[in-house]
């Protein structure tokens, strides 16, 4: 029930109900739901015409900007791998490949781009496609950097695992000590046979000591022969080093290792004596290289100083006569 209201008639001097008419009420109705329509025509006039914000477009900006901001840090994050990368193949290329006798990389090879269709395609079309393709061709391109140098990195530890082998198994060290020679009788060349006193090519040198004294491997191998049954050498061995290498040491009194033994630089491996075609206790020591035969003088760089390996280079070279 709607409450009744009055007002006071001056002209009376008395209280009178208020009659409300029909046609007023209906009046300010319509004016109050003009007025209504009229203020949300002008507020959206506003938000489209002034660049008044929802809570919704204030939100997605919030987002755009932060993302922008992502894009920002990642740029930097990738000039720094991009810089230590580049550092890496600097010493790839110009240090440990030139140590390694490797050919370096070229930098087309490493910096060469995707071929075919445009791959990123996909990332256009968007308020901020230029920045997201351009990050994500940076990422690929610094990617693909990476498998290649792994790669290399991959085939230097190869190279340097066989270097460090073929270091190892290179004849490097005198056969017989210094202490325990008593003179170095011939070299590498041609020298007066003690047999037939002419002149003839002398295929390996020769280390004058007493009968017994020990003999070792010159490098890393495998004793591929331990017998007396090649003409001349008489008691000898044989080891294969890898890499094309071969010593060998003759006129032996015996042994101190067999057939498939593997052995290493330094091992005891048997006694000098003079076996076989020989005309005083000895060691004929060769070195092969690819099947063909070369001056051992090139290969004592293991234990002896520069004034020894002068001395022993000296005496070397005397054209004097052998001693089998």
């Amino acid at each position: 029930m709607s409450k009744v209201k009055y007002y006071y008639d001056s002209e009376t001097l008395s209280y009178r109900k208020v009659e409300y008419k029909k046609g007023r009420a209906i009046g300010k109705i319509l004016l109050f739901a003009t007025a209504s329509i009229l203020m949300g025509l002008l507020f959206t006039v506003a938000v489209f015409n002034f660049g008044l914000d929802t809570p919704k477009e204030r939100k997605l900006e919030r987002e755009n900007a932060n993302l922008q901001l992502q894009y920002s840090l990642l740029d930097s994050k990738m000039d720094i791998a991009s810089d230590v990368l580049e550092n890496i193949q600097d010493r790839d290329n110009e240090i440990y490949r030139v140590l390694l006798d490797a050919n370096p990389i070229p930098n087309e090879v490493r910096s060469a781009g995707f071929g075919g269709v445009n791959r990123y395609d996909g990332l256009d079309g968007y308020e901020n496609s230029e920045m997201i393709v351009s990050s994500t061709k940076r990422v690929d391109q610094i990617t693909k950097q990476l498998v290649i140098q792994s790669k290399s990195l991959d085939e230097i530890a190869k190279l340097t695992e066989n270097r460090e082998k073929l270091l190892a198994a290179i004849p490097a060290i005198q056969p017989v000590s210094n202490e325990d020679l008593t003179r170095m009788a011939s070299g590498f060349g041609y020298r007066t046979d003690p047999f037939t006193k002419r002149r003839k090519k002398h295929w390996g040198m020769d280390f004058t000591a007493p009968r017994g004294t020990p003999i070792y491997a010159s490098g890393d191998g495998k004793i591929v022969r331990a017998d007396a049954s090649a003409s001349g050498y008489g008691k000898h061995i044989r080891i294969e080093h890898g890499f094309g290498y071969i010593s060998l040491y003759a006129h032996l009194s015996k042994y101190n290792v067999r057939k498939g033994q593997k052995v290493k630089r330094g091992d005891l491996i048997g006694y000098v004596g003079s076996t076989g075609r020989s005309e005083a206790p000895h060691l004929h020591y060769e070195i092969i290289k690819d099947g063909n035969k070369i001056n051992p003088i090139n290969f004592y760089y293991g234990k002896l100083s520069a004034a020894e390996f002068y001395e022993l280079l000296k005496k070397s070279q005397q054209e004097n006569q052998s001693l089998d």
